[in-house]
């Protein structure tokens, strides 16, 4: 670790007197991007902490009279306007902030790389970084809708699967908002993920396999409309309209629905079958004994993994319950399955080899989501919790490299 630590010096030497072999200095007068020209005025010295070591560095400093501010162009050329951070130790910090807890993340940057840095500013090169990310992203959004992008090949099966989960914040963010517990005060927002993935085999027991790599994720704190556009522009991202066949899959939520209906018509919707069977199992608890439920339950089950609602419905019918709490889970229950009936159609899914869970979404928003955002004290302002779900579905969506070459090129 000395070893290390003195080569570092050494090399941040190095790299201390590389970049200064060119000050920046561009003439007496430059173009101050307002229609002004910018006056040089001398050099100025800034440290800069790099992957190596801190290095000073001499850049020469312009000034435009009309703007009345100072313009430096080598730090736009070296990616260090407004921030004493290298693009390189960015870099790191965004990856280890979006991965774990901000005083974690700072304590394995100085362990692992030798960075030493404060635990408030690897939050705020996070979150500045997963702002980046979703301003590319609208960007992108934008051109995708366009047309203006050369889309993939054609592709046999393409899904779409949305989830939802709650997402601890700050007081404010849920200020007015009904809550579910005694108080009637809602402590979380509903974090909206959605992932796109394409499927092409069978395995040799006749079940659906994921293409390798092909799973994209997409996600944030907002309104069913806006969230339905951005998971609508990355299926066309992807190749929606190359795929021979589009699936939806999602548990029972409306919200779900209402989007398929509107972005992705003629897709084959599936309700998510574990979810259909911890509705019947959570509904046999209600109305039967542990002895009784279970029989009953499986009874069920086997008309439901048949595709039979019809059968499933009329069985629920013959019911005669007691009380009205019993009596309205009935009731609540027939009407989700009339309501999906040709969402659970399950044996036909499963003759077309289709998926018939969400699985991927749902292990998404645990992996993405759950894992970072909810962890034991967490509490988040939805722009902070949002940058923190770009910058992780982009690495995630194997999308990383991207992101740097875009921002490179912005």
């Amino acid at each position: 670790m000395a070893i290390r630590a003195s080569m570092h010096v050494v090399g941040g030497v190095l790299l201390e007197k590389l970049l200064d072999g060119d000050g920046g200095y561009r003439g007496p007068r430059i173009d101050c991007g307002q229609g002004h020209q910018a006056t040089f005025v001398d050099y100025r010295s800034k440290n800069i902490l790099t992957v190596l070591s801190q290095a000073k560095i001499r850049r020469a400093y312009y000034h435009c009279a009309g703007c009345q501010q100072g313009q430096v162009p080598k730090d736009r050329e070296l990616d260090i306007v407004a921030t004493s951070f290298s693009p390189g130790v960015r870099r790191l910090m965004g990856r280890v902030g979006s991965k774990e807890p901000f005083d974690e993340a700072r304590a394995d940057l100085e362990a692992l790389a030798g960075i030493v840095v404060n635990t408030k500013q690897i939050e705020r090169i996070s979150e500045q970084l997963g702002e980046q990310v979703e301003s590319i992203a609208r960007r992108e959004r934008r051109t995708v809708l366009s047309g203006k992008i050369v889309l993939p090949g054609a592709v046999p099966k393409m899904y779409v699967a949305v989830d939802g989960t709650g997402v601890p914040m700050v007081p404010r963010e849920t200020q007015g908002r009904p809550g579910k517990d005694e108080s009637g005060l809602a402590k979380t927002r509903e974090g909206k993920l959605g992932c796109v993935f394409t499927q092409t085999a069978l395995d040799e027991d006749g079940y659906p396999v994921r293409d390798p790599g092909s799973t994209t994720y997409v996600g944030a704190i907002e309104a069913a409309q806006q969230f339905g556009e951005r998971i609508f522009t990355e299926a066309i991202r992807r190749g929606l309209r190359q795929a021979v066949m589009h699936i939806v899959l999602g548990d029972g939520a409306p919200w779900i629905w209402n989007l398929a209906a509107e972005h992705f018509p003629g897709a084959i919707e599936i309700v998510d079958l574990y979810h259909a069977r911890e509705h019947l199992q959570d509904l046999a608890k209600i109305l039967y004994s542990p002895l009784q439920a279970k029989p009953w339950a499986d009874q069920r089950i086997e008309q439901l993994d048949a595709g039979d609602i019809e059968g499933l419905v009329a069985s629920l019918r013959r019911l005669r319950p007691s009380g009205e709490v019993r009596k309205d889970e009935v009731r609540k229950t027939v009407a989700f399955l009339l309501t999906n009936a040709h969402r659970m159609r399950y044996k036909s899914f499963r003759d077309q080899g289709l998926f018939v869970g969400s699985g991927v979404i749902e292990a998404g928003c645990k992996t993405i989501i759950g894992h970072r955002l909810k962890q034991s004290g967490m509490r988040w302002t939805v722009r902070g919790a949002n940058a923190i779900i770009a910058l992780r579905c982009c690495q995630l969506s194997g999308r990383w490299e991207q992101f740097w070459e875009a921002r490179s090129a912005a």
